[in-house]
């Protein structure tokens, strides 16, 4: 969990890279797509987490059987006091499948999430305890 946590506070957010998350939709500096096979759950929470810093707030976007990944960052950021939802879009898109000859239909899902009033505080707050875990930890290799 601190590796995940430690390389998403590495993580530096370009033009490129977002170009790259936002797709053929076009050029959204705040869009996490959300796959349920790449990533742990937890990248994309503190993801979003640094997003929301970033900007005002999140767009969570999945397909198919990641929309149960995508619903459940979302309400752990909810139910911690960070985000809010602002709006909620499904629709369905075609997917092409390599193995037939038509396309097939996905569900999709966006879920737009804000940054809550006290946002900066519990994330200041989140920040001090780690980095006294963090001198706790040093203490005791020391001792």
């Amino acid at each position: 969990m601190e590796v995940v946590t430690e390389a998403v506070n590495n993580l530096s957010i370009s033009d490129g890279g977002a170009a790259a998350a936002g797709g053929a939709e076009g050029h959204k500096k705040n869009r996490i797509q959300v796959s349920n096979t790449k990533k742990p759950l937890f990248f994309y929470v503190n993801l979003a987490k640094r997003y929301m810093q970033l900007h005002e707030e999140v767009e969570l976007s999945a397909l198919g059987m990641a929309i149960a990944t995508v619903v459940t960052v979302a309400e752990i950021l909810k139910n911690n006091g960070l985000a809010v939802e602002k709006k909620i879009m499904t629709s369905t898109v075609d997917v092409k499948d390599e193995t037939r000859s038509r396309p097939i239909q996905k569900a999709k899902i966006e879920i737009f999430l804000g940054k809550t009033e006290k946002f900066d505080e519990l994330m200041a707050a989140a920040a001090e305890e780690r980095a006294e875990r963090e001198a706790l930890a040093e203490a005791e290799e020391q001792s």
